[in-house]
């Protein structure tokens, strides 16, 4: 019996690293929103990619050490909520949308609303949707656009006044993408630890200088197009474009999608949501 109450003990147990990757996360979402209070926009656009990264990292983390856990997986969960919902919500309204009163909150509402609903649709969808995409733009790449537009904005000394109306734009569209049913590829079906040729690693040195050169530019262009990539993707794909591609029930999609996978089985890469 004392055995059995030390392997219960030990089940309870929480994972170190990938949650300390996580608190990490949690953290540069949470300093974000303050620095956008005390009017540090540019930190606070920074914080958010600083988060991304983290939110990257431990997931990859908790597979490579098999340290996964549904502890970990929800606390992750609840940590981009805050990173990629709420901050960058926040630090939309607090950069430009204030000036636009009730219509600016409004904005900045829909995408917090959209970023809950996408990881909560997300969390259901583990281990049954195609692991080769998203349904719908995933929150840290909605998060990036909005931060990157901000600090874009204060790299160009561009007051948030004066861009009101296309952050309010761009704030609700990327909250509607994020519950709509276009689909984004994940990557996830990438190889990473296969070999490569010398030239990629020589591109991927250049991708590194070439960003460097306008980070807060360069990052907001990329994610942009990303973001267009999904209507493009599920427009050409479809036979017959359905509302049920835009919005909807995922299963009407999963009937009408001519690319789906039957044969996809539980994604250990989908255990901590994105």
């Amino acid at each position: 019996m004392q055995n059995l109450n030390k392997e219960s003990a030990k089940n309870r147990g929480i994972y170190l690293l990938p949650n300390l990757l996580t608190t990490a996360g949690l953290f540069s979402g949470f300093y974000a929103v303050i620095a956008s209070m005390n009017g540090r926009f540019e930190e606070a656009a920074i914080a958010i990619f600083v988060a991304m990264l983290f939110d990257g990292l431990d997931g990859r983390v908790a597979r490579m050490t098999n340290t996964q856990s549904e502890f970990g997986a929800e606390y992750d969960s609840m940590a981009d909520m805050l990173s990629f919902g709420v901050a960058p919500a926040l630090i939309a309204y607090n950069w430009g949308l204030s000036d636009l009163g009730k219509v600016g909150w409004l904005a900045a509402f829909i995408y917090c609303a959209g970023a809950a609903l996408r990881l909560a649709r997300f969390n259901t969808q583990v281990g049954v949707a195609d692991k080769r995409f998203f349904q719908g733009l995933a929150s840290p790449a909605a998060a990036a656009i909005i931060a990157g537009a901000i600090w874009s904005g204060t790299y160009y000394e561009i007051s948030g006044s004066q861009v009101s109306y296309l952050l309010l734009l761009l704030t609700a569209s990327s909250g509607i993408l994020m519950v709509s049913n276009f689909r984004y590829y994940s990557f996830k079906d990438y190889d990473w630890r296969g070999r490569v040729n010398f030239v990629v690693i020589l591109a991927l040195v250049g991708l590194f200088v070439v960003v460097s050169v306008q980070p807060a530019t360069i990052l907001f262009i990329v994610f942009c197009l990303y973001a267009i990539s999904g209507p493009i993707y599920t427009i050409r794909t479809v036979k017959q474009l359905k509302v049920s591609h835009l919005v909807g029930d995922e299963s009407e999609v999963s009937n009408n999608d001519p690319n789906k996978n039957d044969s996809t089985t539980s994604d250990s890469d989908a255990s901590r949501p994105s």
